[in-house]
């Protein structure tokens, strides 16, 4: 069994299906992004997280968004001190390994925006001094349907910082009367770390090996650029939706997320497959519909679905 297989196994342990989130989860670790997950209250996203961090290792921590937190309650903040008659730095819980950063749009645009920069630039600056997160640093944020009152939409420039948006649904019926027993039982086991720190660079270095021939390199620009200009490849039924395509970092993370979905198959070449399979969480939080697609319940999934369902594939 692989070193992916078995943390995924691990996860398992105390996590009931959710796979394409674990699988997500992973690959955004892997790339160093951050991932951005969406649904309601009590889908596991927390036990996902912690599970994940306990198998790799990791430190873990959780931040809940409030709309009165401050960006010194998750960056830290200079504190003084009496006894010495100096300040001392407290650091906040952004120094971690795994941050969860729960209802993330609960919290106003300041404390978004500076949790946002510590992502984008791996260090915080607390008074004079500048500390560099520890690696691997990854975030996953979670946030409530935007519909839910009190609530601040995160803007366009700030999603596009997140590798990945995933969509959590119910378990199945199957999956959800598997967690029921497993809780009122309490029977779960142990997750035993499988990697440490090290081996988890080296499957890095395994994964940006991975072989992407250069028709599937074209195929993946194709892709992107069809969410900017649908009239050049045919697709003038989806073109008043979108108002803005998929920014150039789309481009970017996909290069990265179909090598490492590549990986995870054990596989060291790349293929279309890999590239479907993770392009609606990559595109869906970059592309901006038009005031006419939302009033039609037009929504960005169908959008990547039409597009990858056109663009020939090679």
């Amino acid at each position: 069994m692989s070193k992916l297989n078995q943390i995924k196994a691990e996860v398992a342990k105390v996590v009931v299906g959710q796979e394409k989130m674990i699988d997500s989860l992973l690959i955004a670790l892997l790339c160093e992004g951050h991932i951005l997950i969406e649904g309601v209250p009590g889908l596991a996203k927390t036990t996902t997280v912690n599970a994940l961090a306990s198998a790799l290792g990791l430190n873990f921590k959780r931040a809940q968004f409030t709309p009165d937190l401050l960006p010194s309650d998750i960056l830290g903040a200079e504190i003084y001190d009496p006894q010495t008659n100096n300040f001392k730095i407290k650091k906040g819980p952004i120094f971690t390994n795994l941050l969860l950063a729960d209802e993330i749009n609960r919290a106003p645009a300041k404390v978004q925006s500076a949790l946002l920069e510590v992502m984008q630039e791996k260090q915080v600056t607390l008074g004079d001094n500048t500390f560099k997160i520890e690696t691997p640093f990854f975030v996953m944020a979670t946030q409530n349907p935007v519909e839910q009152e009190g609530v601040y939409q995160l803007p366009e420039a700030q999603l596009d910082r997140f590798m990945l948006k995933i969509v959590v649904d119910y378990n199945t019926k199957d999956e959800e009367l598997e967690i029921a027993r497993r809780i009122s039982s309490g029977n779960f086991e142990k997750i035993q770390p499988v990697v440490n720190k090290d081996e988890l660079e080296e499957i890095k270095k395994s994964i940006k090996a991975v072989h992407i021939d250069e028709e599937v390199e074209k195929y993946m620009i194709e892709l992107v650029n069809a969410t900017r200009n649908p009239n050049e490849y045919a697709l003038e039924s989806i073109s008043e939706y979108i108002q803005f395509g998929a920014s150039p970092r789309v481009s970017i993370d996909m290069f990265k997320a179909v090598k490492a979905m590549a990986y995870m198959r054990d596989k060291d070449f790349v293929t279309p497959v890999d590239v479907a399979y993770i392009a609606k969480e990559l595109m869906r939080h970059r592309i901006v519909l038009t005031y006419e697609a939302e009033a039609e319940g037009v929504t960005t999934d169908e959008i990547i679905q039409s597009v990858l369902e056109t663009v020939a594939i090679p």
